[in-house]
């Protein structure tokens, strides 16, 4: 013990003799450390964006979309005014609650008109009609007011509730509960306002094509009495409308280890009653996370490859520093050796000198890494729905990156075994000076 505190303290102060040279051979290794927790930090931050996107849409969840057919958007191209009927049905509905009847909720949504409208303000419309368990199955989150009820089913209640962005666009500085809101020609009461959706403009929307902050949202009895199965698009010189029974359908399955073969099944009863499936369309998000998931890894392992780069470089660094230092120690090491030091002693002088190298360097690198991410999340408010660090920053901070502990764990080990194997050469070799031919050394 006494040996090792003895060469401990003798590497210490030889590396303060020289503190900027000693600072340069490290920075190879702080600026590979520091690049690979940044890195790292930025690829999970993506992974769980992603992932969070996915997830949103329910692991559980299949989602049965109907969709234009190909033929149908010729048409469109082509001419100016049509009718198309294509998609989900009623009949499809019924054959899906009997052929999922363990399902935990078979939820359908009917899309109804074609504008939105509040005194002069119009907007192309989102509006569902749908039941209650709607919420669960979405994971919707009410920020005002309440979600539809049995009642409102039952009563064919003139009620809706209202995305984010629609709060926002139609009702700018005033409380939309209990306002009025008109879809096409029938006025409707607002009861309730949905949570902000990170969905928005991201993953999650160009999956299910369309922002659902803009979702309306109205007891689906209500949308088949009042608006039937016509939604009518005009345009400028144009008239556009396509007779879709339902427009989604949510089926939950009991648990995710049943969702895969659920959809399985789904995709084999659509196929038979809807050839080739080009009219609707089967959103599976757990297949979707899974697959994320594997692209996260691999995207987390080629950054973190790339910035191991900088560790090597810095592992030569320190190689070349230390292979100069033995030549300019020369005379000192044959001293050392005249007075009874041993080949094994000299060999743990200079790895202790790399070794504390190195974790200097590595503890100076997290720190920087740490650093540079906090910076990039301080300095990018404005990117939605990206995590917050843990608990490194005020939880109403968005950042774009998410540190993890592994990352500075792993960048650590490696930078410490990266000095001591790229100091045992310069070691070896210092240890094997002649002590007389050393002691002759100028």
């Amino acid at each position: 013990m006494t040996f090792l505190i003895e060469t401990i303290r003798l590497g210490l102060s030889n590396l303060r003799l020289h503190l900027l040279r000693s600072f340069l051979t490290a920075l190879g290794i702080i600026i590979g450390v520091s690049a690979v927790v940044t890195m790292v930090s930025i690829g999970e931050g993506s992974k769980q964006q992603a992932l969070m996107q996915i997830e949103r849409l329910g692991a559980r969840n299949i989602i049965i979309r109907s969709q234009k057919p190909p033929q149908a958007q010729q048409q469109q191209g082509q001419q100016q005014s049509f009718t198309n009927k294509y998609g989900l049905t009623r009949s499809d509905f019924s054959v899906i609650e009997a052929s999922f009847p363990d399902a935990t909720s078979i939820v359908p949504l009917k899309e109804v008109g074609s504008q939105i409208i509040r005194g002069p303000k119009r907007k192309v419309s989102q509006t569902f009609g749908t039941t209650p368990e709607m919420r669960d199955v979405a994971q919707l989150r009410v920020a005002r007011g309440r979600y539809l009820t049995q009642a409102d089913i039952d009563q064919r209640a003139m009620v809706c509730v209202i995305g984010a962005e629609i709060a926002k666009e139609m009702f700018h500085l005033e409380d939309p509960l209990e306002e009025t809101l008109r879809i096409d020609e029938k006025t409707f009461q607002v009861v309730g306002v949905l949570a902000p959706i990170g969905l928005s403009g991201g993953a999650g929307a160009a999956l299910v094509g369309r922002d659902l902050n803009l979702d309306v949202h109205i007891p689906i009895t209500t949308a088949r009495a009042t608006f039937g199965d016509m939604v009518v698009r005009r345009g400028s010189g144009s008239f556009q409308a396509s007779e879709v029974e339902v427009a989604e359908i949510y089926v939950q399955s009991p648990n995710r280890e049943r969702v895969l073969d659920d959809s399985e099944i789904m995709r084999r009863l659509l196929n038979v009653r809807h050839p080739d499936m080009e009219d609707i369309g089967l959103i599976v998000p757990y297949e979707l996370l899974e697959e994320a998931r594997r692209q996260a890894l691999t995207w987390t392992v080629t950054l973190s490859a790339i910035a191991g780069i900088s560790l090597l470089v810095g592992g030569i660094g320190i190689m070349n520093i230390m292979l100069a230092n033995v030549t300019e120690r020369t005379r000192e090491i044959g001293i050392r050796r005249s007075l009874g030091a041993t080949r094994r002693h000299i060999i743990w002088q200079f790895l202790v000198e790399t070794g504390v190298l190195s974790m200097i360097g590595g503890l100076v690198g997290i720190a920087v890494g740490v650093g540079g991410s906090l910076l990039i999340g301080w300095v990018t408010p404005k990117l939605p729905s990206w995590p917050v660090i843990g608990k490194l920053v005020p939880p109403d901070v968005n950042a774009p990156i998410q540190v993890t502990p592994w990352s500075m764990i792993v960048a650590f080990t490696v930078a410490s075994l990266t000095g001591l194997v790229f100091g045992l050469y310069p070691a070896m070799k210092a240890s094997k000076q002649d002590p007389i031919v050393a002691l002759r050394h100028d």
